[in-house]
Parts: C-alpha cells; structure tokens; sequence
C-alpha cells in the first residue's frame, strides 16, 4: 500500500483510466414474472477494477456521508489488491449488516464521493455488496460468541435492523439479550415492508442463525403492550431498548376515504412478502387486472409500484405532491450533500405512469367499491418566508379510474398506543421517542432507544448505526465502561 513513504489508496490513476460500471440487471420484461432479486454480479476482477477508482482524495468525504461512517477508502483500496477477507473484517468494523445496506440503502456515500464533484463516483455500494456476498460464500462470517457473560438481561422490543443491530452488539458484549418481536418472523420493515424482488429474506435468516449462536434469544409473535405488559420486561430484565420503528402512516382524509379498495402501503406489501413466504394471507389485497394509483414518491410508493406490477395490475400510476426534481442536480451548489434529483427506481423502470405537483382531491366509488379518484395539479412557489408553498391550479381538476389506491406518504411517529403509553415514556414535539444520541437513555432510567423510533422515518444504514450506538450506551449503563464500537 505503499509508493516510498506515501500511503496511497487505490490505483493512483485508477479514476481516470476506469470508467465506472455498475452490474447489469435482468430486462424488466423477464424480471416481472418473479419475485427474486434481479441484478447480475459482477466479476471479482471487474468489482478489484471500480475498486481501484477510489481516488487518493485526502478527506474521504464518503466516509461521513455514510451513517455508520463506513471506512470506504481501506476496503476500496483492500478489493483492489485482492484481499477480500480484510476488506471483509474492515466492512464488518463499522457495519453489522452490509448485505441489507448493500442492497437498499440509497448510498450517500456516492453522493459525496470526491469523485463526484465532475465525475461518476465510485460504486461504492456495489462494491459493499460484492465483499459481503463473497465473505458468506467463502464462509469467513462466522459467529463472534463472547469469551465471557455479564449476567446482565437485556431486551430489545422490535427485530429490525435497529433491533437487530442493537441486540447482536450487546450479545458479543456478554450479555444475555432477549429480541421481541410482535410478527411471526424476525426483521421488522426489512422482513415485511421490503419486497423481495430487493433484498431476499434468506439473508436475514442467516443473520439470525449467526445471532442465535452468539446467544440472542428470539421470541416471535411477542407484541409487547399488547400481548406482553411492558411492566414485566421492567421487571425482569436490566436494560430494555425500544427499537419499534415508526409506523403510524400518514393518512388522507379527503371525501371517499372510506371506500373499500384505498389501503395503505403496509396494509399491501407484507401480504405479498408472506405469500412468498408461503404463508396464507386473510383478506387479500391485490392488484391483479387493476387500474392502481400510488400516492407518495417515495421508496415506499416505488415497492408499491413494482409489487403492482408483478401482481398483474391492468395499470400503475404513481402521484407526487411535489414538483418534478431537475433531471440532474448542481454538483458545485450541493456536494458533499445528497442531492434533490430525478431518480427513476427499478421498479417505476417496469412500467409506471409517474406524475408530479398533484394533490388527490376525493376517492368515487359506488356500493362502497373505489371506481376513480379526483384530483388538481399544484403550483409551487416561494412564500414570504422563503418556503415553498403551494396552491391548486384553477381549472386543472381530473379524475383517473382507480380500483385500488396504495397510500405511501411516510410515516408520522411510532405508534403510541400500548408499549409507550404502558411504559409512559417521554416524547419529542414530533411524537418520537425522546432520547439523545449519547446516552440514548428515554426519561425512564433503564428504558432505551434507537432507531425510526427515536429519529422518526429514516434508512437502514441510520437505524443499524443507531442500534450500534444504544448498545455502547446500554453496555456502559449496566457495567460502567465499554469496549463496545460507536
């Protein structure tokens, strides 16, 4: 890794002699008749290429603009040379779980690659993603059982990837760490919120098998507040972390909202996750031979989009409150930052009306059935604070035949009822959990939290970096000091 006494990272002309390739994915028109991930490897010898477009940059700008700050240059550069077990144990340094970041988080990083100022940036998640699926085939990501046990009892309340994070740190602390769970499998939105044309679940299964042998206990079909009290996990452990998410979904209360066949997003997409499964689903909804509307743009609305799709739907359109993004962003003006932007998903790439600046004005429909929904397209312009503000367009009213509308506008808080009301926790003035990101402590003094839970709506890489973090802060509440990474 060395030229003289100059540590350099990467190929030093690498970035200007390799152009950046990213893996080929299956046509759309095959890739809709299944649910599987879709994307085509690249070769180890052409992943070590785009390893060596990591540049020499000084301030690897790319490592704070991931959440977990991932140590992307060392890894780059370890790829590049071929030593795919140390970038492996690198990877891991920071990141429980790089092959759900790998494969869902919209990378950051890549946004403030250095590269990226006036170039393509490096594939940053692409190369995540090789050094994990090459770690497990190779059989490198092996159980790390702690040498020795605190007696300390913790409970993690909500298996995703916060909980998970949370509950595998504090394992490998010594601690005896029970994960609650009120679905029938482990893994939360990442189980049954994210289809799995994205991210298969046999990837969380053998997550939870590396888990069990480290000793978490896992116990499914738990939902505390509501089937377990919250006073006896008070009772009977040291150190509770709530890590529940946010789930309280944005709702629309215009006229016909009550019409059989308007859902909202996670009322649809678990069900198909559990047929896949092989699970029975009761009271089916399902897109198949119909006109399907997708209010909300986002992550969200786009898994709605491609489930649709694969459903059989007879047409998906996809509506966006805001205006259409500029088709590229203004590097100079926004860089290191994640830029505002035209992104067209994979899904929205299948087959999808999209439609910007509308604002859904009533749901038709008759014998309690959805037949259309109304709507009017919006301007947007600066109020006289600076803020956008919008206003509808007279005369700009239309309706679209709708049999089946999806409701993905984001998610509110965690939802209150039960747990956090049993516990009486204290909240922010956004109905999140309220907890620094410290101590990570909520205003009961042995209650914990981390996640959506804490932060509100968000991504993976935050959650796991979260659930990392409470677990240093919950290891030092039980023992006084920790050895435990933040």
């Amino acid at each position: 890794m060395q030229n003289g006494d100059q540590i350099t990272m990467g190929k030093i002309t690498g970035f200007m002699e390799i152009k950046r390739q990213d893996p080929a994915s299956l046509p759309p028109s095959e890739r809709i008749g299944f649910y599987r991930e879709f994307t085509l490897p690249l070769t180890d010898a052409d992943v070590s290429r785009q390893g060596a477009r990591c540049m020499d940059c000084g301030i690897p700008f790319c490592q704070t603009g991931c959440p977990v700050n991932n140590i992307i240059p060392d890894w780059n550069d370890l790829v590049y040379r071929g030593f795919w077990k140390e970038a492996l144990d690198s990877l891991h340094s920071t990141n429980n779980f790089p092959e759900f970041t790998g494969r869902i988080c919209p990378a950051p990083c890549e946004a403030a690659c250095v590269l990226n100022i006036n170039d393509d940036a490096v594939t940053i998640k692409n190369i995540e993603h090789s050094i994990i699926d090459k770690g497990w085939e190779s059989g490198w990501v092996q159980p790390q059982v702690a040498q020795h046990k605190t007696g300390k009892r913790v409970a993690v309340v909500g298996s995703g990837p916060a909980g998970m994070a949370a509950a595998q740190q504090l394992a490998r602390a010594g601690h005896a760490v029970v994960l609650f769970e009120k679905n029938d499998r482990i893994g939360g939105l990442l189980r049954y919120g994210i289809p799995d044309f994205k991210m298969e679940k046999h990837l969380i299964d053998r997550r939870m098998a590396q888990m069990a042998a480290e000793g978490v206990e896992f116990r499914t079909n738990q939902h505390v507040g509501v089937t377990v009290e919250a006073s006896a996990l008070l009772a009977d452990f040291d150190a509770v972390v709530l890590t529940g998410g946010s789930e309280q979904p944005r709702d629309l209360n215009v006229p016909g909202r009550e019409l059989n066949g308007v859902h909202f997003a996670m009322s649809f997409l678990p069900q198909q996750n559990k047929r896949n499964a092989g699970d029975e689903v009761t009271h089916p909804i399902l897109a198949t031979g119909k006109h399907v509307v997708v209010i909300g743009g986002g992550d969200t609305g786009s898994d709605c989009v491609g489930t649709s799709i694969r459903q059989g739907a007879a047409s998906v359109t996809q509506f966006e409150l805001m205006p259409r993004p500029p088709e590229k962003e203004n590097k100079p003006l926004v860089w290191p930052n994640y830029p505002m932007k035209l992104r067209t998903s994979s899904s929205q790439e299948e087959g999808c009306n999209r439609d910007w600046s509308v604002a859904t004005k009533a749901f038709k429909g008759s014998d309690g059935r959805l037949e259309k929904l109304q709507a009017v397209r919006l301007e947007w312009k600066q109020d006289g604070n600076g803020q956008m503000a919008m206003s509808e367009v007279a005369g700009s009213e239309f309706e679209i035949k709708a049999d089946l509308v999806l409701l993905a506008m984001g998610y509110l808080h965690p939802v209150h009822a039960g747990l956090l009301q049993q516990l009486g926790v204290a909240l922010d003035a956004r109905g999140n959990v309220a907890a620094n990101t410290e101590q990570y402590q909520t205003s009961l003094p042995k209650v914990f939290a981390a996640g959506d839970m804490r932060r509100g709506q968000s991504l993976v890489v935050w959650a796991i970096r979260e659930g990392r973090q409470v677990a240093r802060a919950v290891d030092e509440f039980l023992m006084g000091s920790s050895s435990l990474p933040r």
